[in-house]
């Protein structure tokens, strides 16, 4: 099994930041790609960020400039710096990993439970 585990979501007036985390455990043998993806009530979950295990970063143009996604490849982490945010970020956001597990010959996509961000204007 692997277990991806957000945290850092909060509530935050507009203009101000907050860095969201995303824990990997279970049984990896690697993790590809992992990205950042959000919901908002009625709205279809989108892409905000992606990044490759080789640190190459992809960005939803509404966050480029004030998202930055990060990771840590030795501690199983993925990071969101969130700035300058806006009320429209206001979502409830998923961490998600194209994972290789231990003995499988194909990686599968995971995803965490999702942690709420909200902006107030």
């Amino acid at each position: 099994q692997v277990q991806l585990v957000e945290s850092g979501g909060g509530l935050v007036q507009a203009g101000g930041s907050l860095r969201l985390s995303c824990a990997a455990s279970g049984s990896t043998s690697s993790i590809n790609s992992m990205g950042w993806y959000r919901q908002a009530p009625g709205k279809q979950r989108e892409l905000v960020a992606t990044i490759t295990s080789g640190g190459s970063a992809n960005y939803a143009d509404s966050v480029k400039g004030r998202f930055t996604i990060s990771r840590d490849n030795a501690k199983e982490m993925l990071y969101l710096q969130m700035n300058s945010l806006k009320p429209e970020d206001t979502a409830v956001y998923y961490c998600n990993a194209d994972v290789l597990r231990l003995g499988m010959p194909y990686s599968l996509f995971y995803w965490g439970q999702g942690t709420q961000v909200t902006v107030s204007a």
